[in-house]
């Protein structure tokens, strides 16, 4: 096997191409670590942590005594939502509340509804209007409008537009769970870039990059799973090491746009080649909404297009009616400033209990979901976590290489006394 490598990372990449290539086969197992480390140089443990990472990214299983196999099907990966029947209190579903999502069958009622047949413009007008508005602030000038079926199904119609199997794609470490499954499944590699407090890393960023990354795919704002959203500073360092790259392709994934409580800083250069700006609807509409709109230059509009075109695969008017009548109506703004401040309300509480528990947290994020970075194995905590009540995701699902532990709560339903509740558990579970 021509496994090559010097760090985990590398050593992951490496076997993961050599599977997709199929020039390792399923079924075949991988060599001893001991072997495989003095073969490339490396210590053990390096090995031992690939070895591991590709077991949860579904490519290779563990028999024991056989070793490390590769799988016949990779696994499908940890995806979101709830787990159903569970008698846990759920905090891993990374769901918005659905009592800030509005109703949207008002739109049946209150706006008659007009066909549209094959060859009509594949954006209403008036969302369009809405849209462009929207983004014009944040986006390089002369853009264009599309409607994707969600954030997921936009980043994979671009990759798949500009990248083949095997190509390098920068992503955040830790990273959203679609994404991870997304590039596993479309044969490409991932290149973690760490993330603090700010947002990604300007200098990990630019590592990526060194490395051959084609494409970078980043959160501003509320990124999942840590809610850290890209401070102004960050944001101008970013965009200075993607002025020195014009043609790596820059997607945007603003996803809590509607709802966030942080400013948006655009990392996209006003001379970049190849971008988007991805805003979906789903945490403020609800998931099942499945839309998301994407502003991006024209000749990645026109690769969007090639498959949204009436005939195939464009976004349902009759959606997008619902949506239109919803975002214009009297009564949404105020619902989705309260649905704002009631997360943000949240987040405090859950802040101000972990920290009077002594339980460290990343503090003044947004979104969703709130990080805990943790000492020690996260699996043995989480299962602690279990046996008190509580259901939360551990880190390493989220990672793409370099393993960063810690815990993700999601806290959009978590009231005031579960989070003194939460606080408490924890730091029994952690001490």
């Amino acid at each position: 096997m021509n496994i090559q490598g010097q760090t985990a990372a590398d050593i992951f990449e490496s076997i993961r191409l050599l599977v997709h290539t199929q020039q390792i086969l399923a079924g075949q197992a991988l060599p001893p670590l001991r072997e495989l480390a003095e073969q490339l140089g490396v210590n053990r443990n390096t090995v031992a942590t690939v070895y591991r990472r590709l077991v949860t990214a579904g490519i290779a299983t563990t028999q024991g005594r056989l070793g490390t196999i590769i799988r016949a099907t990779p696994a499908p990966g940890e995806q979101e939502g709830s787990q159903a029947g569970t008698p846990l209190r759920d905090l891993a579903d990374g769901n918005p509340n659905p009592a800030w999502l509005p109703d949207l069958s008002a739109a049946w009622h209150s706006r008659h509804y007009q066909p549209r047949l094959y060859g009509t413009a594949t954006i209403n007008p008036g969302l369009e209007r809405y849209l462009r508005q929207w983004c014009t602030p944040d986006c390089p000038a002369g853009f264009d409008i599309d409607l994707t079926h969600g954030a997921v199904d936009a980043i994979e119609r671009l990759l798949a537009a500009y990248l083949r199997p095997g190509d390098k794609v920068a992503v955040e470490n830790p990273c959203f769970l679609s994404s991870i499954n997304l590039l596993r499944n479309a044969g490409l590699q991932s290149l973690g870039v760490p993330v603090d407090q700010e947002g990604m890393s300007a200098g990990g960023l630019q590592n990526a990059l060194a490395r051959g990354a084609q494409a970078v795919i980043l959160t501003p704002r509320a990124h999942n799973p840590t809610g850290c959203s890209l401070s102004s500073r960050r944001a101008k360092a970013l965009m200075r090491v993607l002025e020195k790259h014009p043609h790596v392709l820059v997607i945007v994934d603003d996803h809590f746009a509607l709802l966030s409580g942080q400013p948006y800083h655009s990392v996209i250069p006003r001379k970049a080649k190849r971008w988007a700006l991805v805003r979906s609807f789903s945490k403020a509409l609800g998931p099942d909404v499945r839309v998301a709109a994407v502003a991006s230059d024209a000749a990645s509009s026109r690769q969007l297009r090639a498959r949204l075109s009436p005939g195939s695969h464009w976004v349902s008017h009759f959606i997008q009616d619902a949506i239109e009548f919803t975002l214009s109506r009297t009564g949404t703004a105020e619902l989705m400033q309260q649905a704002r401040s009631d997360y943000l309300q949240r987040r405090s509480h859950l802040e101000a209990a972990l920290r009077g528990a002594g339980v460290a947290a990343w503090e003044g994020g947004d979104g969703l979901n709130l990080w805990l970075p943790v000492v020690g194995d996260e699996l043995a905590i989480a299962q602690t976590m279990a046996e008190k009540g509580w259901l939360l995701r551990h880190g390493e699902i989220f990672c793409v290489d370099e393993k960063v532990a810690g815990l993700r709560v999601t806290l959009s339903a978590l009231d005031t006394d579960a989070a003194q509740d939460l606080a408490r558990d924890l730091q029994q579970s952690l001490n």
